[in-house]
């Protein structure tokens, strides 16, 4: 009796689910002409398989009798995600991608992906891998592409890749050729750009980093470097948890400091120098903070005053999936019971991009922005999936275990090494169902979820 009721709760909230999909099918689709490769206002996106973890969760949260949070999970299974190429031979890619635009033609829905294999990619840290080499790489993009053929596909080409070069992880320079490993960089972001927009349909945006990354000037460089004008545009905010309000601005200023170093109407001093545009860090007319939007005041007014006839033009997209509640502050355990040093905070801030609690699910994806140059708000980084171990071996997690070590936290110091103090467990693996995440990111979403 009691795995029957199970069962039917079960199909209950699978339908749940279902429905929600098929009314936002039947509501949002929109047919695609041949020749445009900009995101329409009115796209539908596509809707994925649920990602590996929601069945098993889901289940164990209806034997619970929690029916209000099996729902909420088949809310956001339900909602449009992107979809990760991370790896495989070329031909396992290709269908992967095939398979994707098969279900997606049935949704009549546009398909996201993420290519995320980049030499490199992750500075070898928790989410290490990627190609052997660049001609594997360039392998490997030329099976998406041509798998992709005339479809109508968005994709967000190596989150990291350009706000993180080879020139920021800190390799040994005796040990890594680091001025060849930016330029193979470069040269491996150019040519996917190059290749994937050849096909008719294909919106290539690439990584911008996030309004808490690299400054205005850095990033501008990296990307005309990288090649963005031949894109559709760039993104940001992926797998971070930025405010949309703080990355629109930050965005937009990238693609005027963009504007500014490349119009010649108003003086060949400009051209190329996107090193005098203001940040999110540094304004000549004001103290800026980068925490602190109100401050943000000074940098537009040195664009409105810098600007002269430029007008910026490149497009950008912003990753919405866990930023409803906004970035991370570790600054409530100092206080007790947790009573943790300065020390301890400063690396828990400083490792707030990995699996950092208390955050939420942000805007469900739209193209429907009302900001000119922003063409949606997309869930790029998968809800639910673990950023990785985000312990103190790997740097991202300090705690000071004498001061607050509640029964059943591990005691010894290999335990602790890989321990999570902030969720008090040991975290998945980078890309595994991190499930007590994913259901604090429903529960907090914002908006919230219906």
């Amino acid at each position: 009796m009691h795995d029957r009721f199970i069962r039917c709760i079960l199909i209950r909230v699978f339908a749940a689910a279902a429905l929600l999909s098929i009314t936002s099918l039947a509501t949002n689709a929109n047919a695609q002409t041949p020749a445009d490769k900009a995101i329409p206002a009115s796209a539908r996106f596509f809707v994925p398989q649920p990602a590996n973890g929601f069945i098993q969760q889901a289940v164990g949260l209806l034997e619970k009798f929690q029916l209000r949070n099996a729902l909420l999970i088949a809310e956001m299974e339900a909602t449009p995600q992107a979809v990760w190429l991370t790896g495989n031979t070329p031909a396992q890619t290709a269908t992967t991608v095939t398979s994707t635009l098969r279900q997606a033609n049935f949704q009549r829905a546009i398909p996201v992906f993420v290519l995320y294999n980049i030499p490199g990619r992750d500075c070898g840290s928790y989410s290490a891998g990627g190609a052997e080499n660049t001609a594997d790489y360039e392998a490997w993009i030329d099976a998406i592409a041509g798998a992709i053929g005339n479809q109508k596909v968005v994709i967000m080409l190596e989150p990291d890749a350009i706000a993180d070069l080879p020139s920021d992880c800190g390799y040994d320079p005796t040990v890594v050729d680091i001025p060849q490993a930016v330029a193979n960089r470069y040269a491996q972001i150019n040519y996917g750009i190059t290749r994937l927009e050849q096909e008719t349909q294909t919106s290539v945006y690439i990584d911008g980093g996030n309004a808490h990354w690299q400054a205005v000037p850095v990033i501008t460089q990296r990307l005309i470097t990288a090649g963005v004008q031949q894109a559709q545009g760039f993104f940001s905010n992926v797998s971070n948890y930025n405010l949309s309000t703080y990355e629109s601005k930050f965005d937009t200023w990238v693609s005027s400091c963009i504007a500014f170093g490349m119009n010649p109407a108003d003086g060949g001093w400009r051209l190329g120098n996107y090193s005098y545009c203001a940040s999110q860090y540094y304004s000549p007319l004001g103290t800026v903070n980068p925490d602190d939007i109100t401050t943000w005041v000074y940098t537009d007014e040195w664009f409105q005053q810098n600007m002269g006839s430029a007008v910026p033009s490149t497009h950008f997209v912003v990753d919405t999936s866990r930023n409803g509640q906004g970035p991370f502050n570790a600054a409530s355990y100092a206080n007790p019971p947790y009573n943790q040093p300065s020390t301890v905070i400063a690396t828990l801030n400083n490792g707030d991009w990995c699996n950092p609690p208390t955050r939420g699910l942000g805007a469900v994806p739209t193209a429907k922005t009302g900001i000119a140059l922003l063409d949606a708000y997309l869930w790029v980084k998968t809800p639910g999936q673990s950023d990785g171990t985000c312990d103190s071996a790997g740097g991202a997690r300090a705690w000071d275990y004498s001061v607050y070590g509640p029964a059943g936290w591990p005691t010894t110091a290999a335990q602790q090494a890989t321990f999570d103090p902030l969720w008090g467990l040991d975290d998945p693996i980078a890309g595994a169902w991190f499930p007590q995440q994913a259901l604090d990111l429903a529960q907090r979403a914002n908006p919230p979820l219906r």
